[in-house]
């Protein structure tokens, strides 16, 4: 409980402060937890961001994974409904969005690792929902994830959920092109 709390009040804090600005003592007053709690959850500031960051990544997993198991219809219907899915995450957890899109290039060398993970996890699910079986289309998934990676991170870091949510026809229509022209289905 105090954990969830504490990963809670990092992304709000982050927020507002950014990572560099946030302290321990803004996430401990935001949770109501005391430092002993915290130190006995996290060794750091640092471990508590990252413990925050793998909170967003499951919210998003839960998110997406909910509009995939929907099922049915073609490639560009289910690209559509997850990435619609997609976007209502981050713009209804703008904290972890935050954390997540934001902040986790100031959090260092090992956020930024675990990013980069979460970014080919994400492209290699993409591929498997698109059936995309060749290299090129997974390559051509690849770069649709960096591509909604780069496009949603201003919106994000503006706290600018209408400019977020405003992404989504224009890539949904550009996947719909490249599946017609066969770059997602090879």
């Amino acid at each position: 409980m105090h954990r969830d709390r504490l990963c809670a009040a990092m992304a709000a804090a982050m927020t507002e402060k950014g990572y560099v600005g946030t302290s321990v003592e803004d996430v401990l007053k935001r949770a109501r937890v005391s430092r002993q709690s915290f130190y006995g959850l996290f060794s750091s500031k640092l471990d508590c961001f990252m413990a925050a960051f793998d909170q967003a990544i499951a919210v998003l997993r839960h998110r997406l994974e909910g509009a995939v198991a929907e099922g049915g219809g073609d490639p560009a219907e289910r690209f559509e409904r997850a990435f619609t899915a997609y976007l209502e995450a981050l713009a209804s957890e703008p904290g972890y969005a935050r954390l997540f899109l934001v902040e986790v290039y100031a959090a260092g060398p090992d956020a930024i690792r675990r990013r980069a993970e979460v970014q080919h996890e994400l492209a290699v699910a993409l591929a498997e929902m698109m059936g995309a079986t060749g290299e090129t289309a997974r390559f051509a998934c690849q770069i649709v994830v960096s591509a909604v990676g780069a496009m949603v991170t201003p919106a994000v870091a503006a706290g600018d959920m209408a400019a977020l949510r405003a992404v989504g026809p224009p890539v949904i229509e550009h996947v719909r092109l490249l599946l017609r022209s066969g770059a997602l289905s090879a």
